[in-house]
C-alpha cells in the first residue's frame, strides 16, 4: 500500500507561489501533508502572494483551509519547534519531503545536518532513513558555496531541482510557469498530474 503522506516545507526564498500551488496539488491528490513554514517564508508569502499567515500553526491552518476553499482535510501545519511531530522521528516520518521554495540558508543547514529547527530536522530524518528529499532551490546566481552544498546533497541521493521553469509549453501567464515547476516536482514524487503537456505529446504546431 502506498504511503500517501508527505512533508512539505516552505522557507524564505522567493517562490512562495510554487509552494502554495504544490500544496494545493498534493491535497487534491489525497495526500496527508505535514506543512512546515519558516518565519521568513511567512514574510515572503505575504509579499509575493498577499497571504499573511499567522505564526500559530492552528490559525495558519484555518487561513489555508479558507484560501483553498476547504480542500484541506488532510493538512497538518506544524510549529517551528514541534519536536513531537511525526516528521521529527525516523520511526514515524513520511518517506517523502519537498522543500519548496528552498533558500540558500536552508540548503546549507540541511547539507550540514544542523537540525536546529523542525524543517532542518525533518530533512535530516528523510536523508538518514534513505527517503526521498527534493529541494527546490531558488537563488541566482549560485555561488561556489551553494554549488558545493548542492553537490554534497546530490551525492547523498537528494534531488536538487532549481526553480527554473521551461518555455517549450508556450506559457501564457505566470500561473503557467508555476505549474511547469510544480508538475516536474509531482513527476519526481510519483504523483499523477496533468498540469502541463508532456514533451512530444502536445499537438500544438
Amino acid at each position: 500500500m502506498t504511503d500517501k503522506r508527505i512533508t512539505l516545507a516552505w522557507t524564505g526564498a522567493s517562490g512562495a507561489p510554487y509552494g502554495l500551488r504544490l500544496l494545493e496539488c498534493l491535497l487534491a491528490a489525497d495526500y496527508q501533508v505535514y506543512l512546515l513554514i519558516s518565519s521568513a517564508a511567512r514574510v515572503v508569502l505575504a509579499t509575493e502572494h498577499g497571504l499573511k499567515l499567522s505564526a500559530s500553526p492552528d490559525k495558519a491552518r484555518e487561513q489555508l483551509v479558507a484560501h483553498l476553499n476547504g480542500n484541506a482535510d488532510k493538512l497538518i501545519v506544524c510549529g517551528r519547534d514541534d519536536w513531537f511531530s511525526p516528521v521529527a522521528s525516523g520511526s514515524a516520518a513520511p518517506k517523502q519531503m519537498v522543500v519548496c521554495p528552498c533558500s540558500a540558508g536552508s540548503l546549507a543547514s540541511i547539507a550540514y545536518g544542523m537540525s536546529e529547527n523542525l524543517i532542518e530536522r525533518a530533512a535530516d530524518v528523510v536523508i538518514k532513513e534513505r527517503g526521498q528529499l527534493v529541494l527546490v532551490v531558488r537563488e541566482t546566481p549560485f555561488s561556489t558555496i551553494h554549488l558545493e552544498n548542492m553537490l554534497k546533497l546530490s551525492q547523498l541521493g537528494v534531488t536538487i531541482m532549481p526553480a527554473a521553469p521551461g518555455f517549450y509549453h508556450q506559457p501564457q501567464s505566470i500561473d503557467d510557469l508555476i505549474d511547469f515547476m510544480v508538475a516536474r516536482i509531482l513527476d519526481h514524487l510519483g504523483v499523477k498530474q496533468g498540469l502541463v503537456p508532456r514533451w512530444g505529446y502536445d499537438q500544438r504546431v
